[in-house]
């Protein structure tokens, strides 16, 4: 593997990381509480895992202009503009819905996670999507 196999790498992560946060939320919702933590570790290894691919990749290869023209460009630059800014927010958001739930206080890991996992979610998919934009539709 090289650098350029990276981003594909990155998008597969994200991709992942959208199918295990809903496989989590899923399972809490059937009060299947193991396989709840079972997802959710998961998700964080895999999103970590996209972090440091990531900031590997954007280190050796820096900036990736957009090759789109027209209104798609600016939708694609909106579009990452709102995934960065909550791609940002997410870090210390899922952090501190971390903790209480290692704490095992529920009642506030529930209250902060009902904020952190809609914007987690549109982390990852914008993710996947930031990534055929660039590296698959308009090449």
């Amino acid at each position: 593997m090289n650098i350029a196999d990276l981003p594909a790498l990155n998008a597969t992560l994200n991709a992942a990381a959208t199918v295990l946060l809903l496989s989590g939320w899923a399972s809490i919702k059937m009060n299947k509480k193991s396989a709840h933590i079972c997802f959710m570790i998961l998700t964080l290894l895999v999103s970590s895992a996209f972090l440091t691919s990531y900031l590997v990749y954007h280190f050796n290869a820096g900036h990736v202009p957009f090759p789109g023209k027209g209104f798609i460009k600016i939708f694609y630059y909106v579009m990452l503009f709102t995934h960065v800014v909550l791609a940002i927010v997410n870090l210390p958001m899922v952090i501190l819905t971390v903790i209480p739930a290692v704490k095992q206080r529920f009642d506030k890991h529930k209250r902060i996670a009902r904020w952190t996992f809609p914007v987690w979610l549109y982390v990852s998919v914008t993710g996947v999507l930031v990534y055929l934009f660039c590296y698959v539709w308009f090449v």
